[in-house]
């Protein structure tokens, strides 16, 4: 699958820097390519952050990244930070 702006939200902007939220059944590995949010080039800004749910064989999980690399023809995110959970009952 590819970046699709429909799955783009913006929850908060502060202090010059967008937060984002960005939902997709591509693996986390895809998202964080170079190129990816390359169609979102005018909303991402350099150190915006994303909230990415992704999926790994459909079991979804949640990793922060942010805009690393912006040019008006590129955006570069980071790897990103899995958030992790356990829900003991």
């Amino acid at each position: 699958m590819a970046y699709s702006s429909d799955n783009l939200t913006l929850m908060s902007l502060a202090s010059g820097v967008r937060m984002w939220h960005y939902t997709t059944t591509d693996a986390i590995a895809v998202v964080n390519t170079a190129g990816y949010f390359n169609d979102a080039i005018g909303m991402i800004g350099l150190n915006d952050l994303i909230f990415a749910v992704t999926s790994t064989g459909g079991t979804p999980a949640v990793s922060i990244l942010y805009a690393k690399d912006v040019s008006a023809s590129a955006i570069d995110v980071t790897d990103g930070l899995t958030v992790t959970a356990t829900d003991t009952d």
